[in-house]
């Protein structure tokens, strides 16, 4: 039961999102958004760690110390701004790397 109502809720967010970029202009890209949440490595540590009323990946970080979905779906994903964070090759640092406006915009 848990997996259904984790696809219901992913499937409803995507939608909402759809929507929304449709209106921003990029509808070709919302399309797309958070595909990577339909993934097997998401998709059943979601369904596993469901509970309705909060993120799954927080339930995750709390049992085991970290999120498995949480880190593969930051790296698929370029409307997190985590997914632009690189290390920089002067200092070494992990440094912001400018963010699209096309993927800011889906962001928000």
């Amino acid at each position: 039961m848990a997996a259904f109502k984790h696809f219901r809720t992913i499937t409803r967010h995507r939608h909402k999102v759809i929507v929304h970029c449709f209106k921003a202009g990029i509808g070709w890209q919302g399309l797309f958004h958070d595909l990577s949440k339909y993934s097997p490595t998401e998709f059943w540590k979601g369904a596993r760690y469901y509970q309705g009323q909060r993120s799954p990946n927080e339930a995750e970080r709390e049992d085991i110390g970290y999120s498995l979905a949480w880190m593969h779906h930051k790296g698929r994903n370029r409307h997190h701004f985590e997914y632009w964070v690189d290390v920089n090759p002067k200092t070494k640092r992990y440094e912001p790397v400018e963010m699209p406006v096309n993927f800011l915009i889906e962001m928000f």
